[in-house]
Order: structure tokens, then C-alpha cells, then sequence
């Protein structure tokens, strides 16, 4: 869609707060009641779980053949209150890290509900299909079916096995330094109440040391972002994101496939496209996945999410079901030219999404943040035989993650999901000849900006209203979340001091999960409903830690 000239626009760079960086690093010593580790990872996520495990078997391996490192304690802090409970993902998963870390299993004892048997891929209009051929970077012959939350509680039950220390419930509030070395982290104080005044079950935070931080938090994960500010460290782009919301559903009739569709409900000026996936049994997720860029204001990926549900080609399958989970995430969608000039530090390293490691044409980020928890484990198992945890010692973990298999897989890719900033149909002329020259054409970088610099314009897709049988309200959305967070938890959203209408329904369509409201009054911010989506942090409101256990308990997704 192109933009009259007389239609009024706003940007929200403009008034995004900036990123509280004096709350998320602390350059002062560790509390002398400090719980001392070796190494830890801070997200229990598939790349934390997997660099622990990695490096917890390395460890133990030096020891069998004799070697001299001796004991190392490994941790991992994850805030949510058990793990896996604020995993949300696609449910295709390529299981080669899987088939690596664990040689001895077979894919029947792996975490997973079974092999991808076929797939279909459709361009959508309102009312009709056509089947379109599968692009090679989406097809998934090979790949798996899997529950994100199940893998996590798997690889963390193998973590405890391999002698890791896992401390869940505990979201890390700010990083501790020492000039220009990272030495661990403060957690959040827990039972403070709206006015941050402690209340019944007060518990104050505490102080975790480390040799090396591995900074595992997922997408848009504060401290990594503070970090990366503090030190200076850029990319070549801007790192841009899309907002994926997503169901788990006891389906009315089996579905065996596959599917991923482009088109309909989105309009062509947004980029997305949504997925339905069997989960085994009779249950399959469905989702949208939509570009934070996108140009109107009153875009709500929620809402387009109702609406798609009842597409002829949805609508046969959930018709007599029963919508059981509901969540939404942010997923870094820059690719290559978005990864940080230098992913480790005097002390520390990222990994994961934290550093932007998916690959948006084949929509797939599992399987490269378990490598790159692996690589930082291989770097961090040299770098204490050595004694020496220096950024010079840690740089090695760069070029694995560059001139591994993760680094060439977004280097093939590395334009196809910025092409689509010409258009829907422009970009997929582009991505297509991305996809036969592996990337050759277009060669160069296309620059972008920040999500927050695209202007919008008023607007957006008429919304359905729910009737809370296929279609369900954001209220009753975040109810299926399991939403654990206390009414009169201190806000952890940093908020404009001024707030414009065109700004506040924005933000009111922008959050799945009924966050914000707009009123004569200004802004209202119903911070207990956040679901740790991120995408507020990406448009407007700041995200930052909150008392462990709030947010969201997945148990299925």
C-alpha cells in the first residue's frame, strides 16, 4: 500500500523510551552474600540447556582422560517458575544439534511427537486457496514435530543429569560488572508490592558471580541489549522483528500436513504468514506471524488471527474443537546483516536469539540456537583450560557461529526476508531469485530501519468480534496463557511520558495480550497482563524484568 501524501503519519522512534541501561548493568562488586559459579547461563532456553549440557560432558571428559581442569559449576537461571513455561516456538524443529549432543539416542527417545510426513504451502484471499509449490528453504523433509515446551523440560532434566545447577524462578534483573568485564548477575526482588515497597513475601534480590555469563535470554532480551549499548556494539542493520501469536487446539478433524500460507488476512503492505502444524493425537498449533513494520496503526496480530481461523482452510479443522493454549513472542527477523558485530565480551557471551540467530525463509530457530549454546561451551571449556576468560580468549566463538553451518545457512538468506520491504509481490519476485543464486542476487546489503522508524499511518483490517468458541477476545487469551503474574506486582513496563491518541491505539492493537488501553485520561497500562511477548519493547513501552514465576505457564506449546 503507498502512503498518500496528505495522510497524516507518526513515528514511534519518536517517543520510544530509551532502554534503561543504568537499571540493567551494575558496575559495582558483587554483594558479599554472592552465590559463586564458573560459568553460567542466564535463560533456560534450548540454547542455555544445550550450552550447559555441552559443556558440562566437555568437563566431565577432561576429567576421565586425566586432565587438570578440575570441577567447574555450571549454572543456569531461568525466570520462569518451572522450565519451559515461557517457551513459545514453532513446532517444526530440525533435530540435527539433537542427533549431535545426544549420538546415543534414537529419534524415538529424542523429545519429539514424530516426523514431518508431508506439507503444504497456500496463498490465501479472503475466501479462497491456492496451493502453491513448497520454496525450498520451507520444506521439511527430514525435520520434526515437537512441543517447545516439552523439548526444554527434556534437555533440562538431561542438564541435572549432567551435574548442572538449575535455578528456576529467578529472572535476572541486571547485569554486574567491573569496568569492562562481566561478572555476573543481580536477580529480581521478589513480593514488592505496586510501589515497589516490599510486601508478604518479600525475598531481596541476589547476587550470582561468574568466571563467563552466557546471556541465553531469548528474544530482545534486555540485559543482551544493554550490553550491546554499553559496549558500543552495532551490526549492519538494525535488528527487526516480527510478532508471532500462536493457539494450541484439540481438533474437530485430524490434520496430518504441514501447512503455511501466505496472503490473507494480512494486508499487502505487512509481511507474514501463518502456520498449522499436527502436534500428534489430535492436536495442532496454529499461528500468525506478522513484521513489527508494518504500516497501520490499528494492525492487531491477535485479531488477525481470529479472523484467519475462519478461512475455509482452517475453519473444517477447528469446527468442534477446542482452542486449549493460548501465546505470542517476538522473533528477531534480520538475519545476517542484523547479528552483532561482536557476540562476546571480556567475560561474557550471546547466543540464541539474544544474538538474532533464526533464519526467517526456512522459520527455523531452534535447532541454531542449541548450536550456538554448544559453541559458546566449546569456547568457554578452552578458555578456563587456559585460564584465561578475556574477550580475546572468547573471540574464537564468533567465527564458529559465523563460518559454522548457522553462520552460512543466514548468509544464503541473508536479503530474503529484507526484500519484502519493496512489497509483497515485488519481494517475492526478489526471493525467488535469492533462493536459485543462493543469495547472489540481490548480492549487497539492503540497509533497513528500526521497526520503530517505519511511519504508520491510521487504520488497519476490520476486526472480527469473538464469539469465544473459534474466536477468542485478548482477555480471554491471556486467561488460556495461565498467566501467573500477581494484580499488584510493581509495573515493569517503561511507558512515554507523553502519549499521543494516534500513539495509544497503537500500542492498544499492537499487544496481544490487553496490555494497554487508551482513554480520554491518556494511556492505561494493565502491566499484570503482559505475557513477556517483547513486542511493546520493539515499538514503544520498555520491557524489563519482573518477579520470578510472573508470565505466562505454557504446558503444551
Amino acid at each position: 500500500m503507498t502512503r498518500p501524501p496528505s495522510q497524516p503519519s507518526f513515528v514511534p522512534l519518536e517517543s520510544r523510551p530509551p532502554l534503561p541501561v543504568s537499571r540493567l548493568i551494575r558496575d559495582e562488586p558483587a554483594g558479599e552474600d554472592a552465590a559463586p559459579l564458573d560459568v553460567l547461563f542466564v535463560g533456560g532456553g534450548p540454547a542455555g540447556l544445550a550450552g550447559a549440557i555441552e559443556l558440562a560432558r566437555l568437563v566431565a571428559r577432561d576429567a576421565e582422560a586425566g586432565g587438570d581442569l578440575g570441577p567447574v559449576e555450571i549454572g543456569v537461571l531461568e525466570k520462569s517458575e518451572t522450565l519451559g513455561e515461557h517457551c513459545l516456538s514453532g513446532a517444526v524443529i530440525n533435530p540435527a544439534p539433537f542427533r549431535e549432543l545426544f549420538a546415543g539416542l534414537s529419534d524415538e527417545e529424542l523429545p519429539f511427537r514424530g516426523a514431518v510426513t508431508g506439507e503444504r504451502v497456500y496463498l490465501l484471499t479472503e475466501g479462497a486457496k491456492v496451493r502453491l509449490p513448497t520454496p525450498p528453504p520451507m520444506r521439511n523433509h527430514g525435520n520434526v514435530v515437537g512441543s517447545i515446551c516439552e523439548v526444554v523440560r527434556w534437555l533440562g532434566e538431561r542438564a541435572e543429569e549432567a551435574g548442572v545447577n538449575i535455578f528456576t524462578g529467578f529472572p535476572a534483573e541486571s547485569l554486574l560488572v567491573e569496568g569492562s568485564r562481566v561478572t555476573g548477575v543481580r536477580t529480581v526482588p521478589a513480593g514488592l508490592d505496586r510501589a515497589g515497597q516490599p510486601g508478604e513475601g518479600h525475598m531481596p534480590a541476589m547476587d550470582l558471580t561468574a568466571q563467563i555469563t552466557v546471556l541465553a535470554e531469548g528474544s530482545r532480551g534486555p540485559l543482551a541489549q544493554a550490553w550491546l549499548e554499553r559496549e558500543n556494539i552495532g551490526s549492519e542493520n538494525p535488528q527487526i522483528f516480527a510478532l508471532g501469536v500462536k493457539e494450541l487446539w484439540r481438533l474437530g478433524k485430524p490434520l496430518k500436513d504441514v501447512i503455511h500460507t501466505l496472503g490473507y488476512p494480512l494486508p499487502r503492505d505487512a509481511f507474514g504468514g501463518s502456520f498449522f502444524y499436527p502436534m500428534g493425537e489430535d492436536l495442532a498449533a496454529i499461528g500468525l506471524v506478522v513484521g513489527l513494520d508494518y504500516r497501520q496503526q490499528d494492525l492487531d496480530v491477535h485479531g488477525l488471527l481470529q479472523a484467519m481461523k475462519l478461512h475455509p482452510l482452517f475453519k473444517p479443522y477447528l469446527g468442534g474443537g477446542e482452542m486449549l493454549e493460548w501465546g505470542a513472542r517476538t522473533i528477531p527477523e534480520g538475519g545476517y546483516y542484523s547479528l552483532p558485530n561482536r557476540m562476546h565480551g571480556d567475560g561474557v557471551l550471546l547466543v540464541g536469539d539474544a544474538a538474532g540467530l533464526v533464519d526467517v525463509p526456512s522459520l527455523k530457530g531452534i535447532h541454531h540456537a542449541m548450536y550456538s549454546g554448544m559453541y559458546a561451551a566449546r569456547t568457554i571449556f578452552r578458555a578456563l583450560k587456559a585460564g584465561d576468560t578475556s574477550a580475546g580468549s572468547l573471540a574464537g566463538y564468533d567465527a564458529l557461529v559465523r563460518d559454522g553451518a548457522t553462520g552460512r545457512e543466514l548468509f544464503r538468506r541473508r536479503n530474503m526476508r529484507t526484500v519484502f520491504k519493496s512489497g509483497f509481490y515485488a519481494g517475492g519476485l526478489k526471493a525467488s531469485l535469492a533462493i536459485l543464486t543462493g543469495g547472489r542476487i540481490p548480492g549487497k546489503r539492503i540497509a533497513v530501519e528500526d521497526d520503530a522508524a517505519e511511519a504508520r499511518i491510521p487504520g488497519g483490517p476490520a476486526e472480527v468480534v469473538p464469539d469465544g468458541v473459534l474466536t477468542f477476545s485478548k482477555v480471554d487469551a491471556v486467561f488460556r496463557s495461565g498467566n501467573k503474574t500477581r494484580d499488584d506486582i510493581p509495573s515493569h513496563l517503561v511507558a512515554p511520558d507523553q502519549v499521543s491518541p494516534e500513539l495509544g491505539r497503537l500500542y492498544t492493537h499492537m499487544c496481544p495480550a490487553g496490555v494497554y488501553e487508551w482513554s480520554e485520561g491518556g494511556l492505561v497500562v494493565n502491566a499484570p497482563n503482559c505475557i513477556d511477548c517483547k513486542a511493546t519493547d520493539v515499538l514503544g513501552p520498555r520491557w524489563t524484568p519482573r518477579e520470578g514465576g510472573s508470565g505466562p505457564s505454557y504446558k503444551r506449546m
